[in-house]
């Protein structure tokens, strides 16, 4: 029996004609409510979608033959990804699809934005001639600042630069290799802030991402900035733009995304400083042509063959080795995790050193999950088949080594991570019952299973740390787990990994490092 797929949001017509061509079953049914999809959804082994279906937990729950869901596009946020992984289903996403057409959308927004261009039209349209009110600023010379240079990022730039703008650019993974070959500049993000006369937002909704235009990073800018956002809504927060707009500090704004959408009303809707689209980043025919023929594609061989392409909960692998492999690439995940949520200044070399049996299986699924991992607490929807790509976008060195097991395990995966201010390396294996175990963490040995909720604590090795920390830890309602601890020697660095059963306060994090003989303190999520 040929396996059926719904299509639940308006995709170019040659999605249908390529499933059908593949063999693949499959219907359109645009406009499906809530309870529409949950009553449609249990007789499908696939779903297409775009923004509009809401893929909800409730949605997967009602699906029973549900084998893999596909977004046109990038963005998942209308997908509870982690309620698919639950019960098995593939997440694929088409990441490239849309990328110049989401640029050159950015650069439209600019242009209108400099030459007051939609309230031109209107006046004018209007039968007012106002010439002298619309007085507009060149952007030939202005410096265009670019927050996140990664695919999109890097296309505005080349573009900007070809409209003869300086082009500077904060990015945590980019490196100075690859922002010589962009032709731009990159520089921290409060050096952004106070150069650029337009900045433009090209970076993933994160936890780190999140509000980074706020009040305190809006009156770090120089006066007269000019601002786009075609990424995500969130980055910016909206009452403080709107501010900062009403006192003349922002001279502008050109907004293609929002907190809330569809947005219906907004703070920012009628300011005459402000240019407002309907999230048209991805809204031409050429963009919607180009996701839709990847989604139906990719959808195609994963359900006729098992061909796993663009996941974001699973590494492209081959029914024959998927067994063996499962556990290694659960392993190499959290090793780039560990590191990705502990890395904060810009990568510029990664080095994998794969030892003993494992240096034999599919590195390549191996590299690009742990390669996901890393860049994941940064860039939230990279996956296990782009974030090689990313990692070449932004000139980041590679180095895969294989070689004998040494020491007391017979086959390790070992990453070290390369920032402009420090090196830091973790160690993993898998043990017999299928689990993987940290067992080194910056040259100190140590044994930890990770659990979801942990604290990566770095201290002095002297007396009392382990009874403050609990203390601490006790006084907030905080229960532990586990509790592991390494040292280089006694007296010396030490480590301590400790899996707490909930995530840590803000204001108990801060009396965790105040304490005596701790370094650092951070949270961790596996």
């Amino acid at each position: 029996m040929a396996p059926r797929v719904l299509i639940s949001d308006k995709l170019s017509p040659r999605a249908l004609e390529i499933f059908q061509e593949r063999g693949v079953e499959a219907d359109v049914n645009v406009g499906l409510d809530r309870d529409g999809l949950i009553e449609m959804i249990g007789n499908y082994d696939g779903l297409a979608v775009r923004s509009a279906s809401k893929v909800t937990e409730k949605v997967i729950a009602a699906a029973p033959n549900l084998k893999v869901i596909g977004r046109a596009g990038i963005g998942v946020d209308n997908i509870d990804v982690a309620a698919a992984t639950a019960k098995g289903i593939i997440v694929m996403n088409t990441p490239f699809g849309n990328s110049i057409t989401t640029a050159e959308h950015a650069i439209s927004l600019m242009l209108a934005l400099a030459r007051q261009i939609p309230a031109a039209d209107r006046s004018t349209q209007s039968g007012a001639w106002e010439k002298s009110k619309f007085l507009g600023v060149e952007i030939y010379s202005k410096t265009l600042g670019i927050i996140g240079c990664g695919n999109i990022g890097s296309i505005v730039a080349e573009r900007a630069i070809g409209l003869r703008m300086r082009v500077i650019a904060f990015d945590p993974f980019l490196s100075e290799e690859r922002a010589v070959e962009l032709g731009v500049e990159k520089v921290d993000f409060e050096e952004l802030l106070r150069r650029a006369d337009f900045i433009s937002l090209h970076t993933p909704l994160t936890d780190k991402t999140r509000d980074i235009l706020g009040a305190d990073a809006l009156s770090q800018t120089k006066p007269g900035v000019r601002i786009i956002n075609c990424a995500r809504g969130g980055l910016i927060v909206e009452e403080a733009l709107k501010a900062a707009l009403e006192t003349g500090h922002v001279a502008g704004a050109a907004l293609d995304v929002f907190v809330q959408e569809p947005a219906t009303e907004n703070p920012l809707f009628g300011m005459e400083n402000v240019i407002c689209t309907p999230h048209l980043g991805a809204a031409t025919e050429e963009a919607q042509e180009n996701v839709a023929i990847q989604v139906a594609e990719q959808m195609s061989d994963y359900l006729l063959t098992g061909s796993v392409t663009n996941a974001l909960n699973m590494p492209s692998i081959t029914a024959e080795e998927a067994p063996r492999l499962k556990p290694f690439v659960a392993l190499a995940e959290q090793l780039g995790s560990f590191a990705g949520q502990l890395t904060e200044s810009s990568i510029t070399g990664i080095s994998i050193e794969y030892a003993g049996q494992i240096g034999e299986m599919n590195k390549r699924a191996l590299t690009s999950a742990l390669l996901a991992g890393l860049f994941r607490p940064m860039l939230a929807e990279v996956n296990m088949v782009s974030a090689p790509v990313v990692a070449r976008e932004r000139g980041i060195a590679m180095e895969e080594t294989t070689r004998d097991a040494r020491g007391a395990y017979d086959t390790y995966i070992r990453l070290t991570v390369k920032t402009e201010r420090q090196e830091r390396s973790v160690a993993g294996t898998v043990f017999s019952d299928g689990k993987p175990r940290i067992i080194q963490v910056k040259g100190i040995n140590m044994e930890a299973e990770l659990g979801h909720h942990m604290l990566y604590i770095t201290n002095e090795d002297k007396p009392g740390f382990i009874g403050a920390l609990g203390t601490t830890l006790g006084d907030a309602g905080v229960n532990i787990a586990t509790f592991h601890l390494g040292r280089q020697d006694q007296g010396g660095d030490a480590i301590a990994l400790v899996e707490i059963d909930e995530p840590v306060d803000p204001i108990v994090l801060n009396k965790v490092n105040a304490l005596p003989h701790v370094q650092q303190a951070k949270p961790l999520e596996f």
